[in-house]
């Protein structure tokens, strides 16, 4: 802890007002994506789902009602509370994720079973609940420890139930979270303090690993050739992405508009899901993009800010982990729509069509806000500290 400058040294009695900019930040992100999602799928739900163009509007707007209550869990509750419970939220993912083996209980998607059945047609992905189990685990773990990460007898116990649940995740074949779980996971180590020599022995044996799972399947190497490749094979696994691009230009720098000119977008399959910024470019074009970029900047900022000024050290690291989740996953999400990356099959955080990825993010959102909240219990004192005892009157 003391490499970097969290002020995160004694528990957190007292608290104050939430930020208030975080707040509109996050609520401005879920209106946009909103938005979007009612510009970019009604095409597609109308092909595909008895000409109902309000299809996945309806889904969004039913996950993220269950996301702001979750999202007011995370927030009302305090963070002893929630510290307490974090044991309880492992298990229940755990178990979540196993299920996802059970072919009655479990859904298929071209090949891979990571959604759980729910009643009314609804599903569930188990590893959206990962991103979040993980890092309170870590956080709560960390705040065990002493100020700093200092040998293996500290690092070697949490490390089994992380593995554990990147093992779960790879097994559902969503090689792209489990990556991204495990960079998210080492940064947090080495936030809590953890030395790189720790680390190093790790990624000598988690970078052959990757190569091997890449070349595995067919369908990994694939887009990996064609990423290094774009302007082969355009219509086969280059085909989104090209499609993404051409959309992504026809916006130009204002935008095609709202409801007309979003020809680009009906090449672009599932353009709801992961390629949906694409949508929201060719929509409202360069400033488009600035006004989003310049949200999860404010985004970014202050949910930082809270992490790294919060006196509680559970709630600290639990919300540097969550922002890092939302934050790093929307720029892997935007380098994949620009061609920057290979396709990963990672959402974009509040745009995205997925009840699980709202309710989590929400579910997040309303813990960095709580975070944003916790006040040192000698705060209120502090305007007292000049006051000589001579000075005070008795009654």
């Amino acid at each position: 802890m003391n490499q970097y400058d969290f002020y995160a040294h004694k528990p957190s009695e007292k608290y104050h007002k939430s930020d208030i900019w975080f707040l509109v930040s996050v609520l401005l992100l879920w209106g946009l994506g909103m938005f979007t999602i009612f510009v970019c799928s009604q095409g597609y739900a109308a092909r595909f789902f008895n000409n109902d163009s309000f299809y996945f509007v309806k889904r969004q707007l039913v996950c993220s009602v269950a996301g702001i209550v979750l999202f007011m869990a995370f927030l009302l509750l305090d963070m002893e509370t929630i510290k307490k419970l974090v044991i309880y939220m492992v298990l229940i993912t755990l178990v979540l994720c196993v299920l996802t083996f059970i072919k009655p209980l479990s859904i298929e998607k071209n090949g891979a079973r990571r959604w759980i059945r729910l009643p009314f047609n609804f599903t569930f992905q188990p590893s959206e609940l990962v991103k979040f189990a993980l890092v309170l685990y870590l956080a709560s773990y960390f705040d065990k420890l002493s100020e700093d990460i200092s040998g293996e007898k500290d690092v070697l116990p949490c490390v089994g139930i992380f593995l554990l649940m990147v093992l779960l995740v790879l097994l559902q074949k969503d090689f792209s979270t489990s990556v991204f779980l495990t960079c998210v996971g080492i940064l947090m180590f080495f936030v809590a303090g953890a030395k790189l020599k720790w680390v190093i022995p790790f990624l000598f044996i988690a970078i052959p690993v990757v190569i091997i799972m890449v070349a595995s399947e067919t369908y990994r190497l694939e887009r990996i050739i064609g990423f290094l490749k774009p302007s082969e094979n355009i219509q086969g696994i280059n085909y989104q992405a090209t499609a993404s691009k051409a959309a992504i230009s026809a916006g130009g720098f204002w935008g095609s508009g709202i409801g007309r000119g979003l020809s680009k977008l009906n090449s672009i399959p599932e353009v709801q899901a992961d390629y949906i910024f694409a949508g929201w470019t060719e929509a409202m074009g360069y400033v488009g993009v600035v006004a989003y970029l310049g949200l999860l900047f404010l985004f970014a900022w202050r949910g930082y800010k809270a992490a790294f000024s919060c006196p509680d050290r559970f709630a600290a690291y639990g919300c540097f982990g969550c922002v890092s989740v939302i934050v790093v996953q929307s720029v892997v999400n935007l380098m994949v729509v620009c061609g920057l990356l290979p396709s990963t099959g990672i959402p974009l955080p509040f745009f995205s069509v997925g009840g699980s990825s709202i309710i989590i993010t929400l579910g997040m959102c309303g813990f960095i806000l709580n975070a944003s909240r916790c006040q040192d219990k000698n705060a209120d004192y502090e305007q007292f500290e000049d006051i000589s005892v001579d000075s005070l009157t008795v009654i």
